[in-house]
């Protein structure tokens, strides 16, 4: 259900650039720390691993909050909550520029990930209900992109910063930046403000036990958790995979993934305008993944020249990133009135959930010799993320 402000172009395109800035700084300072290691492990004396640990606590904090940050995005609302997120993000971020100890900034990171829980079904339950129907699923690609471009932009923002001024000011930088923005979403409110859903006896927003018994959505959670296991293995370890199968260089490898990675921004893109044209999603999703399947079993399995190699890669990027959109069109379709956020949050969480456990699965194949097993996991969990798909389609509201 969306609200009576719908229909009107300048009203979408607000409320998608607004959702979109909230979803880049997101994904911005995801990556905010990771590419001042070099700098951190030579200032204070900590290991990789150390440092490791403080990602795995970031990530681990917004899993485990994320389902109830979508149940307070539905008590109290989005206006209020995602500002309160990204100023507990960004707070934290230069917080850690300026921590004295690392068991402080261990601390920190753990607050810095309970503010990126709440972007998720904060954004959803914005886009949902203040977007019209005809341009929702185009406003869920931009969405995905403006994080893609989060992603992007945040190694090379904070090591030009790191350059110049230190770490620990370019972390500090870059938070203030953040709370800065988090400000400009406090004034702007009204225009991801919601009016509660209505019955006769006052709010309609179904116990979390109830969601939670819904066949769909716990398909959706499994969608999302195989989802994550397929992208995040190869986001990760293709570099470190297509060497041993064929032959490119690491170098050559990398500049490959890029390549997937734009690949799937634009399949996103274009994706969007598909599922608004067309509504069979499910099988927009089942194409689409299938066809990414067979691409990544090819480039495990069968040795090709390095130009088909990089043809391959490519489009199994566009392929999936074709299905984003209408990914988000089959949860919206299965989640109960005024639980937009309890689904979105609960279903989110399996992404975190899914990089969590990926990098064991996969690093433990390499490191026994299975050069090929990996691209067949891979392949294997996108198969498997089509039949959830597909079993989301028949519980949907």
């Amino acid at each position: 259900m969306t609200d009576l402000t719908i229909g009107r172009p300048l009203v979408d395109l607000r409320v998608i650039a607004l959702v979109g800035g909230a979803h880049f700084t997101s994904h911005f300072f995801q990556l905010a720390l990771s590419p001042l290691f070099p700098a951190m492990h030579a200032a204070l004396g900590l290991s990789y691993s150390e440092l490791g640990l403080l990602v795995t606590m970031f990530f681990s904090a917004s899993a485990i909050s994320q389902v109830v940050a979508g149940f307070v995005v539905d008590r109290f609302g989005p206006h209020f909550v995602l500002p309160a997120g990204m100023a507990m993000l960004a707070g934290a971020v230069a917080a850690i520029g300026a921590a004295p100890s690392y068991g402080l900034m261990l601390v920190l990171s753990v607050l810095a990930g309970l503010g990126n829980s709440v972007y998720h079904p904060a954004d959803y339950s914005v886009l949902t209900r203040r977007v019209s129907p005809s341009r929702l699923a185009r406003a869920y690609s931009v969405h995905t992109i403006c994080g893609t471009f989060g992603w992007a932009a945040a190694p090379v923002s904070v090591l030009f910063l790191s350059e110049r001024f230190g770490w620990r000011n370019a972390l500090i930088v870059v938070g203030i930046a953040g709370l800065i923005l988090a400000a400009f979403f406090m004034l702007a409110r009204s225009e991801f403000t919601l009016a509660p859903h209505q019955r006769p006896g006052g709010y309609v927003s179904l116990p979390g036990r109830a969601v939670f018994r819904s066949p769909s959505v716990w398909m959706a959670f499994a969608f999302f958790l195989l989802l994550s296991v397929a992208l995040g293995g190869t986001q990760n370890f293709l570099p470190s995979m297509l060497p041993r199968v064929q032959d490119v260089s690491v170098a050559l490898a990398t500049e490959i993934l890029t390549g997937y990675l734009v690949a799937n921004a634009i399949g996103s893109f274009a994706g969007g305008y598909l599922a608004d044209m067309v509504k069979s999603h499910d099988r927009i999703v089942a194409a689409g993944l299938a066809g990414a399947a067979v691409l990544m079993l090819a480039l495990g399995l069968a040795p090709m020249p390095v130009s088909l190699v990089v043809v391959a890669a490519i489009v199994a990027g566009f392929l999936v990133g074709l299905t984003i959109p209408s990914r988000d069109m089959l949860i919206r379709a299965a989640t109960p009135v005024g639980s937009t956020g309890k689904v979105f949050g609960f279903v989110y969480s399996g992404l975190d959930l899914g990089s969590l456990i990926v990098p064991v699965v996969l690093g433990s194949l390499l490191d026994h010799g299975y050069d090929r097993a990996p691209f067949v996991f891979i392949a294997a969990a996108l198969g498997a993320t089509i039949l959830s798909a597909l079993a989301v389609r028949p519980h949907s509201r």
